[in-house]
């Protein structure tokens, strides 16, 4: 019977609602989002305006480098000082793809910048490796810190999220966006939409472009961000945002096409200031039904 009704939550798109931002009430029959897990709330109030399938366990990617970010900030170390890249890095994120050379240097600070905004792994890998007691340390903190946040559905394995044993559920991530919100360094490398960052040993520069298209643009009020992707986990999107002044998280977790989380901005904001998010394309139904059914069997 469970599982009928995550299904049916996943096809009309239906959850709960509690309080508009304007403190009318909104109709959660009128909003559908692509995305297999949804979560938002109101950031000041904490009140939730709408969840679906908030609380099932799935992997996260990315959106882990919110974590990563603020354990590097907790243990209160040097921003300025110079981190290495090395080959122990690479194994760290399965000997991936990066741009970044072999034994080259960048601040702690701007490898953070770069980990969130571009969501480059070979950062995110070595700011762990650099953290008192290493690697191994590094990860412990993480999942302590989820405990304290009341994340109880949640565990970390690496730093990066490229391993699919990160997992989390949307309420648990609207806890850990909630706590990243109050470090200031999270929001403002979160947000920039483009930025270069200089290598020393040898010098060189790479640029980065954010990886949200809304923090790109102009047309939204980001706060703060991050994405994530892996096969298995879709396209994820966390972040804050200003609407009609009230300021609102969203996480969308596990959606089929890359623009779909943007969509299910879209589509949120549209029910909070009309009603109304309008329809999602039967591919994203088909989707949700098949994820679902992987996800609680």
């Amino acid at each position: 019977m469970g599982r009928v009704l995550l299904l049916v939550l996943a096809l009309w798109g239906t959850g709960s609602a509690v309080a508009a931002t304007d403190k009318t009430q909104l109709d959660p029959s009128k909003i559908q989002t692509a995305s297999v897990s949804t979560y938002v709330t109101d950031l000041k109030s904490g009140e939730t305006l709408f969840q679906k399938n908030a609380d099932i366990v799935m992997p996260i990617a990315s959106i882990t480098k919110l974590m990563t970010a603020m354990v590097v900030l907790d243990a209160d170390l040097s921003l300025k000082e110079k981190i290495t890249f090395d080959k122990t890095d690479k194994e760290r994120i399965y000997n991936g793809y990066s741009r970044i050379r072999m034994e080259s240097q960048l601040s702690r600070g701007e490898a953070i910048h770069i980990a969130l905004m571009s969501s480059e792994n070979l950062a995110s890998a070595a700011l762990a490796d650099n953290y008192p007691g290493g690697y191994s340390a590094f990860v412990e903190a993480m999942n302590a810190k989820a405990k304290s946040l009341g994340m109880t559905d949640t565990r970390f394995v690496d730093s990066s999220g490229l391993s699919p044993k990160n997992v989390s559920t949307a309420a648990d991530i609207s806890k850990m966006v909630k706590a990243a919100y109050d470090y200031p360094e999270i929001r403002k490398y979160s947000t920039t939409p483009v930025h270069t960052a200089y290598f020393k040993k040898p010098r060189y520069k790479l640029g980065y472009t954010n990886t949200n298209a809304l923090a790109r643009g102009k047309k939204w009020n980001v706060e703060l961000s991050k994405t994530g992707y892996l096969d298995i986990a879709g396209y994820c999107l966390a972040m804050v945002t200003s609407i009609d002044g009230n300021k609102l998280l969203m996480v969308m977790l596990d959606a089929y096409g890359k623009l779909t989380p943007v969509g299910d901005a879209g589509r949120i904001k549209r029910w909070i200031q009309t009603g109304n998010s309008g329809k999602i394309s039967d591919s994203a139904k088909h989707y949700q039904r098949t994820k679902l059914a992987e996800l609680t069997q």
